[in-house]
């Protein structure tokens, strides 16, 4: 789609009209230019057939009658079966795109034949503008959602993705975001704690981007000198400095045609952000000691653990480098805010790492307690403080020939001392000097948030009864 809105608003598509009659065309063009679609207008039947095999659009109106040379592209001379010639060319090289059938001969007979061609609907001439804007209003809401529910599919089986799990809400919003971004080339700014999983997120925009079959090359930024970064990112040539005994190109270069992935943005100097910033807006890169430009073409996504709004107003982060690098802005949420992704998480992970130990053997099971016990703790290294954790167990119990992970196998370092208190589920202090009533409303909450409010299994995994958790939740106020 050319844009995703959400709520009330509508989704702005790319429309293709096609009509042999301009002022006609126009008409309807700017019919659909109030609610924010974007057209492309073409008269004949030789421009069309260029259009749908170079273009990418959501919908395509075609008129049914356009004049033409005989025996053009399969039309007939009068040009009367042009449209569905059209409609079995947009079938071929715009499949996903649904089509509109315009024109001043409607008939039950030409209907019938459109909607075998699979055409979306059929509106004849004279055409009112409200009921054609309703039209491709519906058809552009269809190619979003098939479109939002093919990339999901496919996102959420990628190999990409491996350790990011989507079942929690603002995951899947997060999943949704990179299917929409991912076809584009549109600059992507991920944020969010350290140990989110943000280079996850960043492969999976290269692996669903027409790019795939390119380079990702990733870089971080932290901890380097200007120099260093510099050179990894430009390159050099021979003698630039002392030890630079032949050419060597910088990672833009490398990654040329694929997806640059530059980690940590936040801790670039900033005489290098002016640099970088030249390079996105030229598209070129100068080596060191060079004077001639290269020419790189790379999609650019970047990512960092810190507010760069707050380093732009300290004077540590260039605001029109941060415009430009974000095009689109994915933030990840910590662990301790999408509690319920935990289980699908471990479970995802102990059949990982156990294919990887004893691929001959079954996956040990993890008891409910210590599910419980990961799923309540803070996790304040976020996924991969889990990931490694769970590796530990999961290597521990195969060592021991153990076919079940329980508490004893949880590193003494995740306790239930460590997690948090509060009401609102954020970090908090220990369980020292809180009372047994604080604890029992915490259990309760905690198990239900694991259990996704499914009382009959957290009253098994709290050791209770469910009237006698009925009454809990009602004597605590908890839903």
């Amino acid at each position: 789609m050319a844009e995703v809105t959400t709520g009330a608003d509508l989704p702005r598509a790319q429309v293709l009209i096609i009509d042999d009659e301009a002022d006609h065309a126009d008409v309807m063009a700017e019919a659909l230019r109030r609610p924010g679609h974007i057209s492309t207008i073409v008269t004949n039947v030789d421009d069309a057939f260029e259009e749908l095999k170079g273009g990418a659009f959501d919908i395509i109106v075609t008129d049914l009658r356009m004049p033409t040379s005989a025996g053009q592209h399969g039309v007939e001379a009068d040009g009367a079966n042009a449209g569905m010639v059209i409609l079995e060319a947009a079938q071929s090289h715009q499949p996903e795109a649904e089509t509109i059938m315009v024109t001043a001969h409607g008939d039950v007979a030409t209907a019938r034949s459109a909607f075998k061609h699979g055409v979306y609907d059929f509106v004849e001439k004279p055409l009112d503008l409200e009921v054609f804007r309703s039209v491709i209003n519906r058809a552009a809401e269809t190619v979003l959602l098939r479109h939002e529910s093919g990339e999901l599919t496919d996102l959420v089986q990628h190999d990409g993705f491996e350790g990011i799990i989507a079942g929690s809400e603002p995951m899947r919003r997060i999943l949704h975001t990179v299917a929409t971004v991912a076809k584009s080339t549109i600059s992507v700014l991920i944020t969010g704690e350290s140990g989110t999983g943000k280079e996850l997120i960043a492969e999976a925009v290269h692996k669903n981007s027409p790019r795939v079959k390119k380079r990702f090359v990733a870089f971080n930024c932290a901890g380097q000198s200007e120099s260093l970064i510099e050179d990894q990112l430009f390159g050099h040539v021979r003698g630039a400095f002392t030890g630079a005994d032949k050419d060597r190109e910088g990672v833009f270069e490398y990654a040329s045609g694929g997806t640059l992935f530059l980690d940590e943005i936040g801790d670039m100097p900033l005489t290098m952000q002016a640099k970088l910033l030249r390079v996105l807006e030229s598209g070129k890169v100068v080596r060191l000691g060079a004077n001639d430009e290269r020419d790189v073409d790379v999609r650019f996504v970047s990512a960092t653990n810190k507010d760069l709004e707050a380093s732009i107003r300290a004077g540590e982060f260039r605001e029109d480098l941060y415009f430009r690098i974000k095009g689109a802005h994915v933030h990840l949420p910590p662990l301790r805010e999408r509690r319920e992704d935990i289980p699908r998480i471990v479970q995802h992970a102990i059949a990982r790492f156990s294919a990887e130990i004893a691929p001959e053997k079954a996956p040990p099971e993890i008891t409910e307690p210590a599910m419980m016990r990961l799923a309540s703790f803070s996790w304040p290294g976020n996924v991969r403080q889990l990931l490694n954790v769970v590796q530990n167990m999961t290597v521990m119990s195969a060592g021991a020939g153990e076919t079940q992970i329980d508490v004893r196998d949880i590193p003494p370092g995740i306790s239930v001392e460590d997690s948090d208190l509060d009401d609102a589920g954020g970090a908090g202090g220990s369980l020292a000097g809180a009372s047994l009533q604080q604890l029992e409303k915490r259990a309760i909450r905690e198990t239900l948030r694991l259990t996704g409010g499914n009382r009959e299994q957290a009253a098994r995994m709290l050791g209770i009864g469910e009237r006698t958790l009925y009454r809990k939740l009602k004597e605590y106020g908890l839903r």
